[in-house]
């Protein structure tokens, strides 16, 4: 299982990415009434959940990995990885259900009006809360060291 913790630094990029190009994808499609603009953002929307998914995963098994070094006496800022733990499940939870109802509004054909509008805040919604997900995970790796050699060879190992 190490190693699907080691693809998590290699797979957040892709939700991050995906997620914040629906975004833009899904406000230009509303805004300019482009049909395949909005047949991009779904299914950039789409992707996203995928890559979300993956991220998610790896990140547990580096978060079992953590824990292990914890109870090793190893620093390591449980508190931080839980909030960032929090807000990766709260976004891929969210972007699952805003893609539901996305596709349910598209089969019934009611994705028009003011539904079709509310996208935009609901996508700038996801998208704040991929961002806050990410600044997380950023301050995990460059304030506290965590995935790092550091870490994985405890504090001590750090050269004067």
């Amino acid at each position: 299982m190490d190693f699907l913790a080691g693809l998590h630094p290699k797979s957040v990029h892709f939700p991050i990415a995906l997620f914040l190009a629906y975004t833009l994808f899904e406000i230009a499609g509303i805004v300019i009434k482009k049909d395949f603009l909005a047949r991009a953002a779904y299914m950039l929307l789409l992707l996203s959940i995928l890559g979300a998914v993956a991220a998610v995963l790896t990140g547990n098994q580096a978060g079992g990995i953590a824990e292990k070094l914890s109870d090793l006496d190893v620093a390591i800022p449980l508190g931080a990885i839980s909030k960032h733990e929090t807000y990766a499940t709260y976004a891929l939870w969210y972007m699952f259900i805003l893609a539901a109802f996305r596709t349910y509004l598209m089969v019934k054909k009611k994705f028009n009006g003011w539904l079709k509008y509310s996208f935009i805040v609901f996508s700038l919604l996801g998208s704040f809360l991929i961002y806050e997900a990410a600044l997380l995970g950023g301050k995990l790796v460059y304030q506290y060291g965590v995935g790092t050699e550091v870490i994985k060879h405890g504090n001590n190992s750090i050269e004067k």
